[in-house]
């Protein structure tokens, strides 16, 4: 399936196809202040619709995680970083996609804190 995604003002637009599953939700300090719901999928799955000019980026920590935001509306659309083995990945914020039931999905919650 394939999804539409966007920031809140709708420079940052993208698509991401899959199968939602699962989300995840994180408590690292980032993820905590966010309030994303995550969905994993490969990043060669997820298509910017939109200019890349408009996306900001803040890495922190040991900056293995690009976390994109939208720098007109501050909104996080995604992040992107690699999986154990070295897959790109990326982490789309599920919030930002039309028409998903987070309500229908289940959430793993997920210890970032202890990382």
């Amino acid at each position: 399936m394939i999804y539409k995604g966007s920031c809140h003002c709708g420079a940052v637009a993208f698509e991401v196809e899959g199968e939602i599953s699962q989300l995840i939700d994180c408590n690292c300090s980032i993820c905590s202040r966010k309030g994303a719901l995550l969905w994993f999928v490969p990043r060669d799955k997820l298509r910017l619709l939109t200019s890349e000019e408009v996306l900001t980026t803040y890495k922190f920590g040991k900056e293995r995680i690009s976390h994109r935001f939208c720098s007109r509306c501050g909104i996080h659309p995604f992040g992107e970083g690699s999986d154990p083995a070295g897959n790109r990945m990326a982490a789309v914020n599920v919030r930002c996609l039309e028409g998903v039931d987070l309500a229908s999905l289940p959430v793993k919650h997920f210890d970032g804190k202890a990382l």
